[in-house]
């Protein structure tokens, strides 16, 4: 039988925002490719709740998107748990990454606006500034919004939803070999140089910087 948690996950307190249910999603999210939620545990939604400060209700909600998504199952009478991942998975979405977000960011290159240059620039410092000190989940934040950045400017709204989705369930496999400060940083450097390579319309370059990237989610 599955352990049941009985103590704080860390989850960072919630309220006083809109829309409650997406807060939560997104902070689940987080604290699973960020390691705070185990696999084979079972997570109840009040448990949760009282640690994000919020009823039950939302949470609840925002564990039944994430069972849609593939994240976790339901456990009848009980909670929730993490979906197992398998090498096989890890596998199979990161080729998946490769077909699809690979080419959708390098057909970027050259055509950054002007506008979302210094956006995306603020990113990746802001990916460096917490890998430097070696927070996890605020590099994995950040990382996000650098990304959705990058792929909302193909304007196709189904693209960024999907590479998202592909990305948040390859995280899921990473807790199982822990993120250094040195990785955090060569990832942050990767993000820079990603940028500089797009805005220059250097197309070969951010394909080798795209497929190194994956590369190391590939050998988590």
């Amino acid at each position: 039988m599955d352990a049941v948690a009985d103590a704080h996950v860390g989850l960072p307190e919630l309220g006083g925002r809109d829309s409650l249910r997406e807060q939560v999603a997104e902070a689940l999210r987080n604290a699973l490719i960020g390691g705070k939620l185990r696999s084979g545990v079972v997570y109840s939604a009040p448990a949760l709740a009282e640690e994000f400060g919020v009823s039950a209700t939302p949470v609840r909600e925002a564990m039944i998107d994430l069972v849609r998504d593939g994240l976790f199952e339901t456990v009848r009478n009980r909670g929730f748990r993490v979906a197992p991942l398998s090498a096989r998975d890890l596998a199979e979405l990161t080729e998946l990454r490769e077909l699809v977000e690979v080419p959708a960011v390098v057909r970027l290159a050259g055509a950054i606006p002007e506008a979302a240059r210094e956006r995306l620039r603020a990113l990746a410092d802001e990916t460096a500034a917490a890998a430097e000190i070696g927070d996890l989940l605020h590099f994995l934040d950040a990382d996000r919004r650098l990304h959705t950045e990058l792929l909302g400017l193909t304007g196709n709204r189904t693209l960024v939803r999907t590479v998202l989705d592909l990305r948040y369930r390859s995280r899921m496999y990473s807790p199982a070999r822990p993120a250094t400060k040195e990785r955090l940083a060569s990832s942050a450097a990767e993000h820079r140089d990603l940028v500089e390579a797009l805005v220059a319309g250097h197309a070969d370059r951010a394909r080798e910087i795209m497929m190194r990237h994956l590369d190391h989610v590939r050998n988590a």
